[in-house]
């Protein structure tokens, strides 16, 4: 396809999208903010009754015991509960099939997720099949999940996905290593709680590839070409608090205002995606961590720079925007400097995360079919500059070991 064809065809889906978005209703987010908001969010679902929750969590959740802190308020409430721990990062669909037979067993018709994105997106996929016979994979893409789905809430223990805040949910093919997304409006949480009293055990490595997932998701909003809802404001208070918080939540994880800021961060950061999707950066992290299994947020986080880089040109006023929003410039210099400023901060932010450059896990070989599927995939997102096959190799090149 050529780039003049590949143009239109993304100026049309842009057209179609903002068409049917037009007509769809707005979303509405209830978050119970601070230290011990996980346990009025299960006195909220309390009060409403429900006929038996299904808890969906992972084993470490579990084991540590963060899990049963996080629900202490819905069981103390007397709640009936059963529990599925089979979760593991990037859910695939067997694991999805695994956690809907539970939630059949048990006769359950309320869902509870505790723990990261890939726990939250999959207790939303778990909903969505407990209400359909069809497969998640007829649902891939923007808004395909039309049908009513069983109530969904949620409590993030990390603090990056902002999938609590979104209608959205990522799910991986087990045989071809293919992760795709769906969504739908039912699959937005009806409430969530952001107790970052829960956070405060996750590890360095986490904090850092966590945190740069939710200022993935907050630039990429903020630049995307999709004029629509609070998406600037959302980002731009993301992009401040992870400015802001993560050094610190990384470098002490008792800290407590650093983890309630990088909650706050994660959650506008969902927020602002949830209104026009992600970018470039996904369309490349999504096949890098589906084929080498790297952690969703580390994959952002390697990628992230090179692509602000790519389109700086196109997406110079909002850069050069977030550079004064994070203190990397002044008023009145040059736009492109103040972009160049922004994209340098970046950089210097995920150094001081100890993340790397480079993986070692990605491998030159697979670098064509990596970009041809980055580049399929970008087409579905409101970029400045769509991808092209040889500056999507140049960033693999510059991300491999």
């Amino acid at each position: 396809m050529s780039a003049f064809i590949r143009k239109l065809r993304h100026r049309f889906y842009l057209l179609m999208l903002r068409a049917m978005t037009g007509i769809l209703p707005a979303a509405s987010h209830m978050a119970f903010v601070g230290q011990g908001s996980s346990r009025q969010l299960g006195q909220h679902i309390a009060s409403l009754s429900p006929r038996k929750v299904l808890i969906v969590t992972d084993k470490p959740l579990r084991e540590l015991g963060v899990a049963d802190t996080a629900a202490a308020g819905l069981l103390e409430a007397g709640v009936d509960c059963a529990w599925f721990d089979g979760v593991l990062p990037d859910p695939t669909h067997e694991q999805v099939d695994a956690g809907l037979a539970v939630l059949k067993r048990e006769n359950c018709d309320t869902l509870l997720a505790i723990g990261g994105g890939s726990v939250m997106d999959c207790a939303k996929l778990i909903s969505a099949c407990a209400t359909s016979d069809e497969s998640p994979r007829d649902w891939v893409g923007m808004g395909k999940v039309k049908h009513e789905l069983l109530p969904i809430y949620a409590i993030p223990t990390t603090a990056g996905t902002g999938s609590e805040a979104t209608s959205g949910a990522v799910v991986k093919d087990s045989q071809t290593l293919e992760k795709v997304v769906v969504s739908g409006p039912g699959m937005l949480p009806r409430a969530a709680a952001l107790d970052a009293s829960l956070m405060a055990g996750l590890p360095p490595h986490i904090t850092a590839a966590t945190g740069m997932d939710a200022l993935t998701h907050a630039i990429e909003a903020y630049i995307g070409v999709w004029e629509r809802g609070t998406r600037l404001e959302d980002g731009r208070i993301a992009v401040q608090l992870v400015f802001q918080h993560l050094v610190n939540a990384y470098e002490d994880g008792g800290d407590s205002e650093a983890r309630e800021g990088m909650a706050m961060a994660a959650f506008y950061g969902g927020k602002a995606i949830n209104q026009v999707n992600v970018g470039n950066v996904h369309a490349i992290a999504h096949q890098v961590g589906g084929r080498y299994g790297i952690p969703h947020g580390l994959a952002n986080a390697l990628i992230l720079p090179h692509v602000l880089e790519y389109c700086r040109e196109e997406a110079q006023p909002r850069l050069a925007e977030l550079a004064l929003v994070v203190g990397a410039g002044e008023p009145g210099e040059a736009e492109a400097q103040l972009a160049f400023k922004f994209i340098a901060a970046v950089r210097e932010l995920r150094t001081q995360v100890g993340i790397p450059d480079r993986s070692d896990l990605i491998r030159r070989e697979d670098h064509t079919a990596l970009a041809d599927a980055a580049i399929a995939e970008s087409l579905g997102y409101p970029v400045p500059r769509l991808l092209d096959e040889a500056s999507t190799l140049a960033i693999l090149s510059q991300i491999t070991e």
